[in-house]
């Protein structure tokens, strides 16, 4: 099981997989239009960047709601690549 701090844990997580902190005190979801809470009183928010939330570490799992993402993941993934290409090649020429 691989730990990251609040920064790395946005960078890997990828559509579909939840992340959460020892316990499962927190635990989030990233979906294409976000990362949310899952469960506890703001269920269904997006995540806000707060103070309490850089001190956390977290683990990136897989669970049977993330099959319902799979098939969607590889195209964003894709497209985001794109984009990303694009905008380097805009900016390098």
């Amino acid at each position: 099981m691989e730990w990251y701090t609040l920064g790395h844990m946005i960078t890997r997580i990828r559509i579909g997989q939840k992340a959460s902190t020892p316990g499962l005190s927190r635990t989030v979801i990233r979906r294409p239009d976000g990362l949310f809470w899952v469960g506890g009183i703001w269920a269904g928010q997006v995540v806000q960047l707060r103070d309490f939330l850089f001190s956390d570490i977290w683990t990136i799992y897989e669970d049977e709601d993330t099959e319902q993402w799979l098939a969607f993941r590889d195209s964003y993934e894709r497209k985001e690549r794109e984009m990303i290409v694009n905008q380097f090649e805009d900016l390098r020429d």
